[in-house]
């Protein structure tokens, strides 16, 4: 069967969601940002002839995904922005955001750093004008609010947004440290429970004054 013909018998179906959802889900399941092509067709039960009509190649894909998830992380932070709420409130809810995000899409920084390495430099510079510059943005808009209105203390946006980032990334794609460290493979939603509240009492002490 042709690649237009499989598109047309697909398309019903949601056929390019579907290839994105079922590469998201693998990444998560196996703590990894590698799909093999073999195991995409077999859980999605699409054909793989599809994932180059619709994205062009891996990588294609791979920046599908991102944009998915990216695009409403963006959103959020837009609508938060927003908010008539005490500088403090934004940021400690932020911070949460970002702990939960980085549980359910752990392998978020990791894919968005290989894209900037192994792309060309225009679509390197594409993903962080898109993506990343608008979250520093966001950052120095929260952390502008509270220092101006005297709640916070003077610190470096860029590099708050560095830790943030950093702390919620390290922690959900460290299980294997757990495991073989601690002797402990709980991550559910218990732990990320109490990582996002000792995380986010941690960070907030640190910049209120």
């Amino acid at each position: 069967m042709g690649v237009d013909k499989l598109v047309a018998k697909e398309n019903e179906a949601g056929a390019r969601d579907k290839l994105i959802e079922t590469a998201s889900q693998i990444m998560r399941e196996g703590d990894t940002i590698d799909i093999s092509f073999s195991e995409l067709s077999v859980l999605s039960g699409l054909n793989s002839a599809l994932v180059k009509y619709y994205f062009g190649n891996k990588d294609g894909l791979l920046e599908a995904i991102l944009e998915r998830d990216m695009d409403n992380i963006l959103v959020q932070v837009g609508l938060l922005i927003k908010k008539d709420w005490p500088p403090e409130d934004k940021l400690r809810h932020h911070i949460g955001a970002v702990i939960d995000t980085y549980y359910e899409f752990p392998y978020l920084n990791r894919l968005t750093m290989r894209l900037i390495r192994e792309l060309p430099p225009e679509g390197a510079r594409k993903i962080a004008d898109k993506y990343l510059k608008p979250l520093s943005e966001a950052y120095k808009i929260f952390v502008g609010e509270g220092i101006k209105s005297g709640v916070f203390r003077e610190v470096d946006p860029d590099l708050f947004y560095s830790a943030v980032t950093g702390a919620a990334d390290r922690f959900f794609t460290g299980k294997l440290v757990w495991k073989y460290c601690y002797g402990r493979e709980d991550f559910d939603e218990r732990m990320r429970d109490a990582y996002r509240e000792q995380t986010v009492d941690l960070i907030m002490a640190g910049i209120l004054k």
